[in-house]
């Protein structure tokens, strides 16, 4: 057994492993933080996440753009540390267990092996993320071969299963099509089978209905829905579009300023929230299922800076409930992650008296 100093690492000066983590989720992600150096400052776009995921259920991450949602998906594939931003590279920091593996202290190679095979991601933009001078069935062929020691007939053969089971007619023809071919609900859907053509055990679909008009929408999350129950994955929904966390999600983290600012199941969110962002999402999000008798109202000002966070809660300047905290709080002490419900947690300074009756007498019945 190693002998370990106060510090944490090794007494030989090597750092520790990190300890396995105690629950069996398939994924946990503790602590995350992805920080970029730049000139300006340090920008701080993910700042401490943490969250587990079983199989077989689907989480959904919503917040608005700059929230940290994309960096968080990048971050568990191991895609920050790949690559450098201007001479610097990403600062990465806490734990991601996959399966029993830490990912961010893996050697590279090793975490290079499982992404496709074990981890997969379905990218924003099939446009920009499908190579243009290869045809679909070659790219398909490769991510299968870089995991399977098959022959190009085999791997051609399985890239056509998969394209089929995605739903593009004529398979064995559309294959030899390349990406500008193909409209952009059939490059998704070529996305989500080069995915899953080596039956990945996490799938991360980033936004994965960004510009596809609604017929095409709801087709597409039908078939991750479908793919999961026969894989049985985890999958991890990115989206700032709360309809599509509605239809697929078991559980929902709601990102504010790269920080969760609550977590819980889907009908308590939806139902039951309790922090005042989350209220501002759901005020501007319109409802098929009863008459709009108001305008929707959107959450008032911007984002924060990622260099320049506010201090205490984040949404400070923005919430129109900041006042009612005692001592100044909301504007001074960062709120904890609390428990405030069966598996519900939120980070806020109101009192549960205060959240229970704003929630009922003033957000519920506009909602």
């Amino acid at each position: 057994m190693t002998e370990l100093s106060k510090n944490g690492t090794a007494v030989d000066g090597t750092t520790a492993a990190p300890a396995p983590p105690a629950t069996k989720a398939f994924l946990d992600v503790r602590d995350l933080k992805v920080h970029f150096p730049t000139d300006d400052g340090l920008v701080k776009s993910v700042d401490g996440l943490s969250f587990t995921l079983e199989k077989g259920k689907t989480l959904g991450i919503v917040g608005e753009s700059g929230s940290g949602k994309s960096v968080t998906s990048l971050g568990i594939m191991g895609l920050h540390t790949a690559g450098q931003y201007g001479k610097r590279k990403a600062q990465l920091s806490g734990e991601i267990w996959l399966n029993g593996t830490e990912l961010l202290s893996s050697d590279p190679d090793k975490v290079r092996k499982l992404r496709g095979r074990d981890m997969a991601m379905i990218f924003q933009d099939p446009l920009s993320s499908l190579h243009p001078y290869y045809t679909i069935g070659k790219q398909i062929v490769e991510a299968y071969r870089v995991h399977h020691d098959v022959d190009r007939k085999k791997a051609r053969a399985r890239a056509i299963e998969m394209l089929d089971r995605v739903g593009i007619p004529q398979p064995d023809k559309r294959i030899d099509s390349y990406p500008h071919e193909f409209s952009g609900g059939m490059r998704q859907r070529a996305m989500i089978a080069m995915s899953l053509v080596n039956n990945p055990e996490l799938l991360i679909a980033d936004e994965p209905t960004t510009a596809l008009d609604v017929t095409v929408q709801a087709q597409i999350l039908d078939l991750i829905r479908d793919l999961q129950k026969e894989f049985g994955s985890a999958v991890i929904v990115i989206t700032h579009d709360l309809g599509v966390v509605a239809e697929l999600a078991d559980d929902i983290l709601v990102m504010y300023g790269g920080r969760c600012v609550e977590r819980g199941p889907a009908e308590k969110v939806f139902y039951e929230p309790r922090h005042p962002y989350t209220w501002g999402l759901l005020g501007s999000m319109p409802r098929l299922d009863r008459e709009q008798t108001e305008r929707l109202v959107p959450v008032k000002g911007s984002p924060p800076s990622l260099i320049n966070i506010p201090s205490g809660c984040a949404f400070n300047p923005r919430c129109p409930y900041a006042d009612l905290p005692k001592d100044n709080l909301t504007r001074t002490v960062r709120p904890d992650l609390l428990e405030v419900g069966s598996r519900h947690w939120a980070a806020c300074h109101l009192s549960p008296e205060q959240r229970e009756r704003i929630w009922t007498e003033e957000i519920a019945p506009k909602l």
